[in-house]
């Protein structure tokens, strides 16, 4: 789990929602999500009225948590990517930094093409993502200018 929630800007999103569009399209899943490890969804793209995303998200969260305390009593820090295959529909999920990647698939696809789709738009969600890190710092480092003011120094300008 992390600390902190992760803060997005419009113009971020807008990227992250074309970069998941682009994926879902080019790897001919049903849906593409991404997830924080916390289990909120961040972006959909695809069809998703026939399924509990906020649900969804969560369990795609826990199941990441639970792989990575499997992987840690093998001596691993995580595994990077999971996926699942089942009669119909399958699923694909690649950890990238805080967030989850997921790929929602049927036989249309095959788990080679998804991973192989994955692996490439990882590299943009890396990047948007460092972007959005970098903003948070900035805004972090600025907020802290304003931590030494007291309710005192506030009640002072009011006088």
């Amino acid at each position: 789990m992390t600390d902190t929630p992760i803060a997005i800007r419009e113009p971020q999103f807008q990227q992250l929602q074309t970069a998941l569009a682009k994926l879902r399209a080019d790897s001919s899943a049903q849906v593409a999500f991404l997830v924080d490890k916390n289990g909120q969804a961040i972006a959909v793209q695809g069809d998703v009225s026939n399924l509990d995303t906020t649900s969804f998200a969560s369990l795609a969260a826990g199941n990441v948590a639970a792989t990575g305390g499997m992987a840690e009593l093998v001596g691993e820090k995580e595994f990077p990517t999971l996926s699942h295959e089942g009669e119909r529909e399958s699923i694909y999920i690649c950890v990238i930094g805080r967030a989850l990647l997921i790929v929602v698939f049927d036989e249309r696809a095959s788990l080679g093409l998804v991973k192989l789709r994955v692996k490439q738009a990882s590299r943009e969600f890396a990047q948007i993502f460092a972007e959005i890190n970098t903003q948070a710092n900035e805004t972090t480092n600025n907020e802290s200018l304003f931590a030494e003011i007291t309710d005192e120094d506030i009640d002072s300008l009011f006088k």
